[in-house]
């Protein structure tokens, strides 16, 4: 499904999948699992009707626009690792938040703690401390309230 580990290939990917849920097509289970996030995220539907063009797209932080392909991969990203409780406790973190809203929304409040350690990662030039990541999960959870950022 994926064309090699490319930003192209990855996002035709996620639009492949999109395409083909539309035209009612049998999805392999990873198909079913993207288009399980798109359907969550409607702000993007009429922007992948619009094909091949989005795989061009670029997106900055000084361009205030959030990039839709890693936001949607940071929910799968986020549910493969509740589903397989790794790090060790973050299914129980992820329980704990969405009893608080939802799953979906339960993500959108974990996403700043994965992205931070992917920050911190890429900066020191090593593998994400998943420690370091699961204290930052579990302090929010512990909190009083999360702000999960709606939109996203």
């Amino acid at each position: 499904m994926f064309y090699g580990n490319s930003r192209d290939g990855l996002r035709r990917g996620w639009l492949q999948a999109w395409q083909r849920a539309r035209e009612d097509k049998v999805l392999t289970a990873l198909e079913m699992q993207l288009v399980a996030v798109l359907r969550e995220h409607p702000e993007y539907h009429e922007w992948l009707e619009r094909g091949d063009q989005v795989l061009q797209a670029e997106f900055s932080p000084e361009g205030g626009t959030t990039n839709p392909f890693l936001h949607l991969s940071m929910h799968l990203a986020l549910r493969e690792q509740v589903s397989t409780d790794r790090p060790p406790g973050i299914a129980r973190v992820h329980v704990s938040l969405a009893a608080r809203s939802d799953a979906h929304e339960a993500e959108h409040a974990m996403m700043d703690a994965l992205g931070k350690a992917f920050w911190e990662a890429q900066r020191a030039g090593r593998a994400p401390d998943e420690n370091a990541y699961l204290e930052e999960l579990q302090r929010l959870s512990s909190a009083t309230s999360f702000s999960a950022r709606k939109g996203r």
